[in-house]
C-alpha cells in the first residue's frame, strides 16, 4: 500500500487511474476479492457452512476491536450506520424533556433519528465557525437536561477533525448524564483514533477499511452497556430467541450485541476481515505519516491557486479530507474527470480525499490541472 510494489500488487485498478475519493467509495486490496471468494465457496456447502460464517463473525469482531481500542465483547456489527443510529434511538427512548446535541458537519444517518422519533427530544445543533468546531460554542448547549451529544470524529462535508480532549471534557464536566457517540466512519484506518472514551462508537465499512457495503462496526463499552441496549425485536440479539418462553418475554444481549438484531451480513463480514487485517497489517500510523504530508501538500495548493479550503488546515490533528467551493465545480469536476483523476463533486463542493494507496505524483498532477 504504501511502495510502488505493493500498491500495484494490491490494487491493481489503480495502475489506471488517480483516486482521491476513497471517503466516498475505498479501492478495496485484492484480498478483500478473495474474502468475498471465501464466502461464496462457504455458503455453496449450505447449512454445514453456516458455522464457517458464524466463525468469520468472531474473526472480524476480533480485529475490529483491536482498530477501535475496544474489547472483543463490546463490538457487533449491523448492516449500515443508519441502521446503527436508529438503534442507538430505541435504546435511549428519550423523552420531550431530554436534549441532544448534533453538529452542522455530522452526516445525516447520525443527526436526524432524533428528528423523526416518535418522541422529540429538544434538538440543539453546534454550529461549526469558518469550518470547524469550537469548543466554546458548545458550552451554552450542554446541560444536565443533556442525554447524547453525537459527533463525527472527522466530517464528511469538509474534514474538519474534532479535537477530541477538550470536546470530551467539556461534555463529562457540563453535562454528566449524557452519552457520547462517535462515528469514525471517515477516521478508521486513515487516522490514529483518539476516542476510545466514548460511550458508542459507530462506523462504516466501506470507506478507509477498504471494505465493502451492508456492514457497519458498533463499539459500546461495558460501563454504557445497560443504558445502550436496544429495544428492537430480532431474534440474533437475544438470549431465549428458541426459548419454550420466546412469545412471553425478549431477552436481550446488553450493549453492542443487542445491535446485532438479526442475521449477520455474512459477505460484508468476510470482507471487513481481511480489509480490516490488511489495514492493521500495513499500520495507520504508516498510512497516516504516508498521507498526511500528501494532504497538506494539496491544502497548500489550493491557497496557492486562490482556492480556500472549507475547513482551516490542521497540521497538529489531520483527517484524510479536503473539500472547497467554487464558482466552477462542475467544469472543475469535468476537468478532472476528463484527466482519470477521480474525486467526490457535490452540491457545489469539490472533495478530495488521500489515502494510503495515494502518491505524491498523484497530487502533483492534481494541482496541475487545478492550476490550468
Amino acid at each position: 500500500m504504501l511502495t510502488p510494489d505493493t500498491r500495484h500488487r494490491d490494487f491493481p485498478a489503480l495502475d489506471s487511474m488517480i483516486y482521491l475519493n476513497t471517503a466516498a467509495e475505498s479501492i478495496p486490496p485484492l484480498c478483500v476479492g478473495a474474502a468475498l471468494q471465501s464466502y461464496w465457496h462457504d455458503k455453496l456447502r449450505g447449512m454445514r457452512g453456516r458455522d464457517l460464517h458464524f466463525q468469520e463473525v468472531e474473526y472480524c469482531r476480533e480485529v475490529a476491536a483491536r482498530m477501535t481500542g475496544f474489547k472483543t465483547a463490546e463490538v457487533a456489527f449491523c448492516s449500515c450506520s443508519s441502521e446503527a443510529y436508529n438503534l442507538l434511538a430505541t435504546a435511549l427512548n428519550l423523552q420531550m424533556t431530554d436534549e441532544v446535541i448534533v453538529t452542522d458537519l455530522d452526516f445525516p444517518a447520525g443527526a436526524t433519528p432524533w428528528l423523526t422519533a416518535s418522541t422529540r427530544p429538544k434538538t440543539h445543533v453546534w454550529q461549526a465557525v469558518q469550518g470547524e468546531l469550537r469548543v466554546a460554542d458548545l458550552l451554552p448547549l450542554l446541560s444536565a437536561r443533556t442525554q447524547l451529544v453525537q459527533v463525527s470524529l472527522v466530517s464528511f462535508y469538509n474534514g474538519h477533525r474534532l479535537a477530541w480532549a477538550p470536546f470530551r471534557d467539556a461534555v463529562r464536566c457540563l453535562a454528566p448524564n449524557a452519552l457520547i457517540s462517535v462515528d469514525v466512519t471517515q477516521a478508521l484506518g486513515r487516522v490514529v483514533l483518539d476516542c476510545q472514551d466514548a460511550d458508542c462508537l459507530i462506523s462504516s465499512t466501506h470507506k478507509w477499511t477498504l471494505g465493502v457495503h451492508g456492514g457497519c462496526i458498533v463499539a459500546i463499552p461495558e460501563r454504557a452497556a445497560d443504558r445502550l441496549t436496544t429495544h428492537a425485536g430480532g431474534w440474533f440479539h437475544l438470549r431465549n430467541a428458541f426459548d419454550v418462553d420466546r412469545f412471553q418475554r425478549a431477552d436481550r444481549k446488553a450493549g453492542a450485541a443487542s445491535f446485532s438484531v438479526g442475521m449477520p451480513n455474512f459477505a460484508a463480514i468476510y470482507a471487513l476481515n481481511a480489509a480490516l487485517r490488511y489495514v492493521e497489517g500495513v499500520g495507520v500510523e504508516a498510512i497516516a505519516q504516508h498521507a498526511d504530508p500528501l494532504l497538506a501538500r494539496v491544502h497548500a495548493g489550493l491557497l496557492e491557486l486562490g482556492i480556500k479550503p472549507l475547513a482551516p488546515a490542521q497540521p497538529t490533528n489531520p483527517s484524510g479530507i479536503i473539500s472547497f467551493q467554487h464558482a466552477n465545480t462542475a467544469g472543475i469536476h469535468a476537468a478532472l474527470e476528463r484527466e482519470n483523476i477521480h474525486v467526490m463533486h457535490h452540491a457545489g463542493r469539490i472533495r478530495i480525499a488521500v489515502a494510503g494507496y495515494n502518491t505524491g505524483e498523484e497530487v502533483g498532477r492534481l494541482l496541475e490541472v487545478l492550476a490550468k
